[in-house]
């Protein structure tokens, strides 16, 4: 039988273990972010502004404004992307909103004030690498939990009030600026800036392990209660409990044991991955891609703690 002093040594070890979780998986977000903007704004500096081209997505925006209107593409990419900072706050919480936020900050001032090298004047090279590296960037921001394109943030927060699939809304917007750049600046500007979405697109894909719009995740650990608690209130999720039973060997050892299944978007997986290493380092956690999603708890909701 523990004594009180045993459980409150427990309790203080425990607490500390989750600290030190925190931190580190902290550290290693802002490391993805700065890594993020530094790759972003080589892409942008180095390939895309001195060739005149553009890219998809709220940078895309940015970019063309900056052709016609002779702006700093510094400035317009913070100005075009704060009204999706303050979605975020309301579609994926203060966080990944706070985050988003230092980090599109973050890749102004790098456009602005960092001057990289202007690799190459070819238009294939300037379409491919600055595509690769764009998507690198925008990619590793995603793997530290904020984004530095609002793109993908609108198309979270309309797919879940017109009905439609996050792909398809994404499609639509890049439609529109390629089209509106065929038309502003020429058709094979814009042939060329395809090239460099697709190419930041699978680069991206790569970079966060070819994820999809919503992730399923079935977690299996002797902390059930905890675990489930955590994906309702922290994540804000809904949770379905399986009644199983786990094999070890020839035979077999056979318990009783509950598993947990969860479906939560890319964006959240850094969060998700750092709150179940606070409550079972050990747990068993298998991750698959779900194209899409109907009903249940997929919206974000607040909890008050």
């Amino acid at each position: 039988m523990e004594t009180p002093l045993q459980n409150t040594r427990f309790q203080k070890a425990r607490r500390y273990k989750r600290k030190r979780v925190s931190i580190k998986a902290e550290i290693k977000s802002s490391l993805y972010i700065f890594l993020g903007i530094v790759a972003a704004g080589f892409g942008l500096n180095g390939f895309l502004l001195p060739n005149k081209f553009i890219d998809g997505g709220v940078t895309g925006v940015s970019l063309l404004l900056t052709e016609l209107t002779q702006l700093p593409l510094s400035v317009l990419i913070v100005l075009i992307n704060i009204p999706f900072i303050f979605l975020s706050y309301f579609a994926l919480g203060k966080s990944f909103a706070f985050k988003t936020l230092l980090a599109i900050i973050g890749l102004g001032i790098c456009v602005a004030f960092v001057h990289f090298p202007i690799i190459t004047n070819d238009k294939l090279l300037v379409a491919a690498f600055g595509g690769i590296f764009l998507g690198a960037g925008i990619g590793l921001t995603i793997r530290g939990g904020g984004v530095i394109d609002g793109t993908e943030v609108l198309a979270i927060y309309v797919s879940k009030k017109m009905g439609v699939t996050i792909g398809d809304i994404i499609i639509i917007i890049n439609v529109m600026i390629f089209g509106s750049a065929a038309f502003l600046l020429s058709i094979e500007t814009a042939l060329y800036s395809m090239i460099t979405y697709f190419a930041a697109s699978k680069t991206l894909d790569f970079i966060i392990e070819g994820i999809d719009e919503y992730i399923g995740v079935t977690i299996v650990s002797p902390h059930c209660k905890e675990m489930r608690d955590m994906i309702v209130q922290t994540m804000g999720r809904g949770v379905t409990i399986y009644k199983g039973a786990k094999g070890v060997g020839k035979t077999g050892e056979r318990d009783d044991l509950d598993i947990i299944y969860t479906v939560i978007t890319r964006l959240e997986i850094n969060k998700l991955n750092t709150e179940i290493e606070k409550i079972s380092p050990t747990a068993f956690v298998v991750m698959t891609s779900v194209k899409d999603t109907k009903g249940g708890m997929i919206k974000k909701k607040a909890y008050k703690h």
